[in-house]
């Protein structure tokens, strides 16, 4: 990573405080043991895989909280040069538009700035991740049955941010030496959210040739 990125990412450019897990829960051991494997360069289709005798649910639960932080840098960097000048609708190219929807302001599907769109979404997510009824943290509270309906959702939002990045800013991305970094992320969510199918196909569309030249 070049000093100048370096100096980018230790900026923490986020929307948000980064969500961190408490030392000595189980989540944190859980969230360390993802940590080493990719550290250990350990190939990412296998890092992802559940580890042995652990829950899918916590363990969908770490890397929902992970992937927020790191695509929420991802975005920070390039946020600058996404305006609503730029940006004025939030899409992937001519032929995707995301709309925003919520149960509070927007009850119906929405067009929005990139940047309105993406402060939402990251509002909203920080809303699910600190909701204890929602991602308990103390070990043995047991996880609500509607979870992964709402980690499949948050991780369907995230992959749209990528879309934004890819099509839009990835001039941007690699002005700063940031590809590197930016694809390595991409290549790991996609082989997470492929691997306990929590995507919907339809979703996966906007990015389908590069992902094929990427990560087949």
């Amino acid at each position: 990573m070049s000093m100048a990125l370096k100096q980018v990412f230790n900026k923490d450019r986020t929307f948000r405080p980064k969500r961190k897990f408490e030392p000595g829960t189980q989540r944190f051991d859980l969230h360390k043991k993802a940590q080493a494997s990719l550290n250990a360069g350990l190939d990412l289709k296998q890092a992802v895989q559940l580890p042995h005798g652990e829950d899918l649910n916590d363990w969908v639960a770490v890397h929902v909280v992970d992937f927020f932080n790191r695509i929420n840098l991802i975005y920070g960097t390039i946020s600058d040069s996404c305006t609503d000048q730029t940006c004025p609708v939030m899409s992937g190219g001519p032929k995707y538009e995301y709309r925003w929807q919520d149960e509070h302001k927007y009850k119906r599907p929405t067009a929005l700035s990139a940047p309105k769109y993406m402060s939402l979404l990251m509002d909203w997510i920080e809303v699910q991740i600190n909701n204890e009824n929602i991602f308990p943290t103390n070990v043995g509270t047991p996880f609500p049955k509607c979870f992964m309906q709402v980690a499949k959702k948050i991780l369907s939002r995230l992959f749209r941010v990528f879309v934004h990045v890819y099509i839009h800013h990835f001039d941007r991305v690699t002005q700063m030496g940031a590809e590197a970094h930016v694809n390595t992320c991409y290549k790991h969510f996609y082989y997470f959210v492929t691997e306990f199918n929590l995507t919907d196909h339809k979703e996966l569309e906007p990015l389908k040739e590069m992902t094929a030249r990427m990560c087949h």
